[in-house]
């Protein structure tokens, strides 16, 4: 099996918050998880651009929830990370981990 490309930052950020949202993932709340947990702030067009090209990639599949009212009629767009998409987050984990490893600027904690 060939391997995953290495994700950019913003493919990864997303990826890793719509697994900590869960299930319900949506894109609204994909960039509220970002914005809270990364303090990045993620324009809605890019996320939404992003988890496209994502789905596109085969590393998320979206589904269409139910109308409702609130939304004024509108459903929304979930997102689920698919075991390809777990395995580029891995993969683009260990890529930043074998970089940060032994870079003697960043031992110590003190910048």
């Amino acid at each position: 099996m060939a391997a995953a490309r290495t994700l950019t930052d913003l493919e990864f950020m997303l990826l890793l918050a719509a697994l900590r949202v869960g299930e319900q993932a949506y894109g609204v709340q994909i960039a509220r998880e970002v914005e809270a947990t990364a303090g990045r702030t993620v324009l809605l067009g890019a996320v939404y651009a992003t988890l496209d090209r994502l789905e596109t990639m085969g590393y998320v599949r979206s589904s269409v929830g139910d109308p409702t009212p609130e939304r004024g009629g509108r459903a929304k767009r979930y997102f689920r990370v698919t075991p390809a998409g777990l395995r580029a987050v891995k993969e683009t984990q260990s890529a930043f981990v074998s970089l940060w490893r032994d870079v003697p600027q960043l031992k110590g904690g003190r910048a």
